[in-house]
């Protein structure tokens, strides 16, 4: 069934993810290079990077600081997160950092993945489109176990962030 918008938003919603963005597009297939992946991953290790300036959304997933730390540092990704594409490379998507976005895979990739498969076949699919790098639904912004002390953990990390790259 081809959706639009107000249906595709509220499919979204009832996916638990009322404040996720979407775009819509006209999926054309694409041949994608044998290397990619290999390219993939070293992207994946500089986007992982660049996530420096998304501190408070990190933050608020509650990371283990160990794998807050390898996760910024590009060293690894943490369990039930994923990178996903904006657009996939076979529907025209490239392999650039702007491509991608950090989410929760359970449920939010998982879900994403539900909502883009149930628009299979369709001329034109709603795709979700983060606004930043990391994808956290509000409801899950507002913090969590701690009280008030994500202001402090927050410049913890920051300047642990800061003395691994000598930036103090």
């Amino acid at each position: 069934m081809q959706l639009n918008q107000g249906v595709a938003e509220k499919r979204i919603a009832d996916l638990g993810m009322d404040d996720l963005p979407l775009v819509q597009m006209r999926p054309s297939t694409r041949s994608v290079a044998p290397d990619w992946f290999k390219k993939y991953h070293n992207l994946v290790h500089e986007f992982a990077m660049s996530l420096t300036d998304s501190i408070q959304e990190l933050a608020f997933m509650n990371l283990p600081q160990d794998d807050f730390m390898d996760l910024i540092m590009g060293r690894r990704m943490p369990e039930n997160l994923s990178v996903r594409f904006r657009v996939p490379l076979v529907w025209g998507g490239e392999l650039e950092i702007d491509n991608l976005f950090l989410c929760m895979t359970f449920p939010h990739a998982h879900n994403m993945d539900r909502f883009i498969i149930e628009q299979s076949g369709n001329d034109v699919i709603w795709m979700p489109n983060p606004t930043k790098k990391v994808y956290l639904p509000a409801h899950m912004m507002n913090g969590g176990d701690g009280g008030n002390a994500t202001s402090d953990r927050l410049s913890q990390i920051a300047a642990q962030i800061a003395g691994s790259r000598g930036m103090e």
